[in-house]
């Protein structure tokens, strides 16, 4: 498989996905002309909205952009797709879409067979086992918990150290020791913003200055940099 899981789209005062761009480009490669887009997280815009914001940034890395929305026959056109690329938003009404199209087991099938996968936020979420270690609210039932599991672990993109001053409730790695104590099998990444883990010929590296947070069930977290071996989340 060939998958590129970004934590984030746009960091803070940038250009929307103008930081990953060129880790697509490198990632998709000269053999990829048209991507597939997926826009069904989207909630307080239009997919049209969607798909024209990735099409006027993925056009500069030499890339045609297709949303999904705008075809007939959604699982044709995934079987069809040269590379399936599924953007951030609300993971909820994302899944919930999958599964109304039919498409958690079409997107697997095609990206297991070689077809590049990427996705950021939401889009990456998705990649796991579980929706359950997004950050969004339950805004719309899924029909269940299960996403795509293109990988054998949990994402938790946008991962912060740290709760805004004068918080007090829980921070975001309280939360996830609640998942790992519900789910002892599962390890979660914590996936800060400007990285991204790319998966390819079996091994998966980390991309970006920032260090992931591993956690897992019974063990102390882990940081892990983009020098070290993550192979280990694929059961390698």
């Amino acid at each position: 498989m060939k998958l590129l899981l970004i934590s984030n789209s746009t960091n803070a005062g940038e250009a929307y996905l103008d930081y990953p761009k060129h880790e697509i480009q490198k990632f998709l490669g000269e053999q990829t002309q048209t991507v597939l887009f997926v826009p069904y997280a989207a909630v307080t815009f239009s997919y049209d909205e969607y798909e024209n914001k990735v099409r006027n940034r993925l056009k500069e890395v030499g890339y045609e952009v297709q949303g999904i929305h705008h075809l007939e026959d959604p699982v044709k056109s995934v079987k069809e797709a040269q590379a399936i690329v599924v953007g951030g938003g609300n993971t909820w009404k994302l899944v919930r879409m999958l599964r109304e199209n039919g498409l958690l087991s079409v997107i697997r099938e095609k990206v297991q067979s070689g077809t590049p996968y990427v996705g950021w936020s939401a889009g990456a979420n998705v990649a796991c086992p579980k929706l359950s270690t997004t950050n969004d609210m339950p805004i719309t039932d899924p029909k269940g918990f299960d996403t795509i599991a293109l990988v054998p672990f949990q994402i938790n993109p946008h991962y912060l150290d740290d709760n805004p001053a004068n918080h007090a409730g829980e921070t975001r790695e309280t939360r996830i020791v609640e998942f790992i104590a519900e789910n002892h099998n599962l390890f979660v990444v914590g996936l800060r913003e400007g990285t991204m883990l790319r998966v390819e010929s079996n091994s998966m590296k980390l991309i970006g200055s920032k260090t992931a947070r591993i956690f897992k069930h019974g063990q102390e977290p882990q940081e892990l940099g983009a020098n070290d071996n993550f192979d280990f989340l694929l059961g390698k």
